[in-house]
């Protein structure tokens, strides 16, 4: 019970890390804009980059969710009364976190076999 709770409270912790508005703050000093071209014609778009590795390792969700991994872990080995009410925190964040996906996918379904259910 414990590996899944420490696995899906990495989960959240990175999302959260990751793509949150709430931690945009966080992220935004190790960011630039680029222009990025769209096609032939000359059309572009104002995408944001990493400036720097630390940059990067905050908008890679395979980098951050390493080392989320580990802060979690390492706090549950070493300081257990303080990371276990954070991890059963995120854990049970991030649970619901994937039931919304599957039911917000199922809604989503629902209503398009709804719409073209008589053509």
């Amino acid at each position: 019970m414990t590996f899944i709770m420490l696995i899906l409270a990495s989960y959240r912790f990175t999302h959260l890390i990751v793509f949150d508005k709430i931690t945009q703050f966080i992220r935004d000093p190790f960011m630039k804009k680029k222009m990025v071209p769209l096609d032939d014609e000359g059309h572009t778009k104002t995408k944001k980059v990493p400036s720097s590795m630390f940059g990067y390792l905050l908008n890679c969700y395979w980098c951050a969710g390493v080392w989320s991994a580990i802060i979690l872990g390492l706090g549950y080995l070493f300081i257990p009364q303080i990371a276990v009410p954070v991890i059963f925190i995120f854990a049970i964040a991030g649970a619901q976190t994937i039931i919304e996906t599957f039911v917000g996918v199922g809604t989503k379904a629902i209503a398009f076999l709804a719409r073209h259910d008589g053509k």
